[in-house]
């Protein structure tokens, strides 16, 4: 049965989806929400790991602590803060974003879980902006530091004139005579860049330095000779100690950072899996209007 339009009167089709069509799918102020909440709880909970120790930045953080079981326990909260903040933002995400009615309830899951690995990767870039800012700083700082020391292992007798000069050690060499210079600042400034040599290289000393080392600090206390070659030996003795402590420092270092770094990747994978579940779970409770009432109760 047809119905007859009356003459004069216009009938205009209106289509709903038409507009939903032309719309995209993609909800950005639910996915800006869903990155927000996911970098402060995620700041808020570093920070709180920080205040107690679980970080890779010293395990030594508490006396008496065993470094292993600190590492274990710092590697455990980054990685509880990792997913848990991600999937925060991708249930808020899911929870926020606006439907279009024009698919299957499994193709809105897809597009509820794309928005949570928008989210994830979002946050993710923030993190990244956030560390690669922290991690300038520290080269700034300790580039700082390796110069101040460059410049402290490597002065010349003659002061700052010429602080860097790799060629003064042998430069000494050369001018060394049988009688050892009794000026101690000039002493000094020579053992000191014999060593600096030494941290430089394999960590032994010559014997025509260590020799050498031996008359000079003889000729500026008045030790014995045997006594001063005792002395020599006992700083020489300290002086290696102290360049395998800074190597096995350096090591640790680097194992640190390999770990630190694989865990970073293992946890962001996983945290992208939370994020895009989470985004999901939040889709569903919006299209059934799950209400948790014992959480956020009215008052």
């Amino acid at each position: 049965m047809s119905i007859e339009t009356p003459a004069g009167i216009a009938v205009v089709e209106t289509s709903t989806s038409a507009g939903a069509e032309r719309a995209s799918y993609v909800d950005w102020p639910a996915i800006i929400a869903g990155i927000v909440i996911a970098t402060a709880i995620s700041l808020v909970l570093i920070s709180f790991g920080s205040a107690i120790g679980l970080n890779f930045v010293d395990f030594n953080a508490r006396e008496g602590a065993s470094p292993i079981l600190i590492g274990i326990a710092a590697a455990s909260w980054f990685l509880w803060v990792q997913i848990s903040s991600f999937m925060a933002g991708g249930y808020v995400t899911g929870r926020l974003r606006a439907r279009n009615y024009d698919a299957t309830e499994d193709e809105s899951d897809v597009r509820d879980g794309a928005h949570g690995l928008l989210v994830w990767a979002g946050a993710l870039i923030i993190g990244a902006i956030l560390a690669i800012s922290g991690v300038g700083a520290a080269v700034n700082m300790g580039g700082s530091a390796l110069a101040t020391a460059t410049v402290a292992a490597s002065n010349v007798a003659e002061g700052e004139a010429n602080p860097l000069d790799p060629n003064a050690y042998f430069v000494d060499t050369l001018f060394r005579s049988e009688t050892p210079a009794a000026d101690t600042g000039i002493a000094r400034d020579e053992a000191g860049r014999i060593f600096a040599q030494v941290a430089l290289g394999d960590g032994t000393v010559a014997a025509e330095d260590r020799t050498y080392l031996a008359n000079v600090v003889a000729a500026n206390t008045g030790l014995a000779p045997e006594e001063a070659q005792a002395r020599v030996d006992q700083v020489i003795a300290n002086v290696e100690a102290a360049r395998q402590e800074a190597i096995e420092a350096a090591r640790i270092a680097r194992n640190t950072a390999i770990i630190a770094a694989f865990l970073l990747a293992a946890s962001s994978l996983v945290a992208a899996i939370g994020a895009y579940w989470a985004a999901q779970k939040g889709g569903n409770h919006r299209d059934n209007n799950t209400v948790f009432a014992d959480v956020f109760r009215r008052f």
